[in-house]
C-alpha cells in the first residue's frame, strides 16, 4: 500500500515520517512554505531516537499524482476546519482502473474531534476513524518532532460508523512496525469521544498556558464536568478514564528534544505559527453543540470556543491571556452576566 498524507504537519508529518521508516511508500501533502521547504530539504523528523531526513515525493494536489492507485491509503490529518475542502479534492481524483477516490479508496480520519469522519462520510464511501495518541509539534517548515518514547503514539482504528476490516488489519500492521501501536476497534467512536474529553483541555492551553497551576486544573475539571454532562444527555458512549489509562500505560511517555520540552499542543502551535484559525469549533464547539441540542448548559466551553477563536482571529499569542483574567471571565459567564 502506498500512504497519502494529506495534511505533513504535526500529526501526518509524524505518521508519514515513521511509515517511511519503517520501508513504506509515502507521498505528503502539504501547501505553502511547508510544501516548498518538504521539496527542498525533505522531511526533518525529530524523535528520542534520532533525527531522520526521509526526502518524499510532496504535493500541493492530486493532479500532481496522475491517478491514483487502487492500493493507495488516503490519511487526512489536516485540521477540522480545512478538512471539508480537502476531502473534496481528494475524493475527485481519479483512480487507474476507473471511479475516484471517494468511490474506490479507503480514507482514514487521524484528527482530534469527532466531526472528521462524519464530514468524510458525506463525500467517501470507505471511512475509517483514529484516535490519537499522538503528541507532535510542527512550528517550522519542513520541520516536525515526535518527542515520546517507547512508542511514537497509540492510533485506535475502525471503520466509520462501527465495525472492522481486512484493509484496518493491513495498516495496523504496517503501523506497528514503525513506532505506533494500532489496535482494531469495532467501536472506534467511544475512543474519539474519550479523546475529546481531554481535547477541550487545548483551548485553555493555548489562550492561558498549561494548566499547570491548581486553580488552572480545577478550571478544566468544571470544563470537562460540562462535557460530560452533554454526552450523557447525548446518550453518547465514551472509554472510561480507567479504560483509557490501561490501553496508554507508560507507551506514550513525552521526553525534552534536545533538553527542550514540548511547547505546546495542535491548537498552541496554530496560534504560535499565526495560522489565523483554530480547531476550537470542532473540540469545545463540539461540546457547546450537544448542550444546545439537549438542554445542557456549556458556558465554560462556550467561553473557551470564543475565546480560542477570537486569539486565532486576532493573531494573539499563545498563552497570553492571564489566568486571574480567564477565571473572572467564567466566573461571569457561569453566573449568566457574560455572554462570548
Amino acid at each position: 500500500m502506498r500512504y497519502i498524507i494529506i495534511g505533513a504537519g504535526a500529526v501526518g508529518g509524524a505518521i508519514g515520517g515513521r511509515l517511511a521508516g519503517a520501508g513504506h511508500e509515502v507521498v505528503l501533502v502539504a501547501r505553502g512554505a511547508h510544501l516548498a521547504a518538504l521539496r527542498e530539504h525533505g522531511l526533518r523528523l525529530t524523535t528520542p531516537d534520532g533525527e531522520y531526513v526521509h526526502r518524499l515525493p510532496a504535493v500541493g494536489e492530486p493532479d500532481e499524482l496522475g491517478p491514483l492507485r487502487p492500493d493507495d491509503v488516503l490519511l487526512l490529518a489536516v485540521k477540522t476546519q480545512d478538512a471539508a475542502a480537502a476531502l473534496r479534492t481528494w475524493g475527485a481524483a481519479p483512480v487507474e482502473g476507473g471511479g475516484t477516490a471517494a468511490e474506490r479508496l479507503p480514507v482514514l480520519c487521524a484528527q482530534n474531534g469527532v466531526e472528521g469522519p462524519r464530514l468524510a462520510l458525506r463525500v467517501f464511501r470507505r471511512v475509517y476513524g483514529v484516535c490519537v495518541w499522538l503528541p507532535a509539534t510542527f512550528l517550522e517548515p519542513g520541520v516536525i518532532s515526535a518527542p515520546c518514547i517507547p512508542l511514537t503514539g497509540i492510533l485506535h482504528l475502525g471503520r466509520c460508523p462501527r465495525g472492522t476490516d481486512d484493509t484496518l488489519h493491513r495498516i495496523s500492521a504496517d503501523l506497528e512496525k514503525a513506532h505506533f501501536e494500532a489496535p482494531v476497534v469495532p467501536d472506534v467512536t467511544r475512543w474519539q469521544y474519550a479523546k475529546l474529553l481531554g481535547n477541550i483541555g487545548n483551548a485553555l492551553e493555548a489562550v492561558s498556558g498549561p494548566a499547570a497551576r491548581r486553580e488552572a486544573v480545577t478550571f478544566f475539571e468544571q470544563v470537562r464536568a460540562e462535557a460530560v454532562a452533554a454526552l450523557d444527555a447525548a446518550g453518547i458512549e465514551f472509554v472510561s478514564p480507567e479504560e483509557e489509562r490501561a490501553a496508554r500505560g507508560d507507551k506514550v511517555t513525552l521526553v525534552p528534544l534536545g533538553g527542550v520540552e514540548r511547547a505546546g499542543g495542535s491548537s498552541w502551535q496554530s496560534l504560535a505559527r499565526g495560522t489565523g484559525t483554530i480547531e476550537a469549533d470542532y473540540l469545545s464547539g463540539e461540546i457547546a453543540l450537544l448542550g444546545r441540542l439537549h438542554d445542557v448548559p456549556t458556558p465554560l466551553n462556550e467561553l473557551l470556543q470564543h475565546l480560542a477563536n477570537t486569539f486565532a482571529r486576532e493573531g494573539r499569542a499563545p498563552g497570553s491571556l492571564p489566568l486571574e483574567e480567564l477565571l473572572g471571565m467564567a466566573n461571569s459567564a457561569t453566573n449568566g452576566t457574560c455572554c462570548p
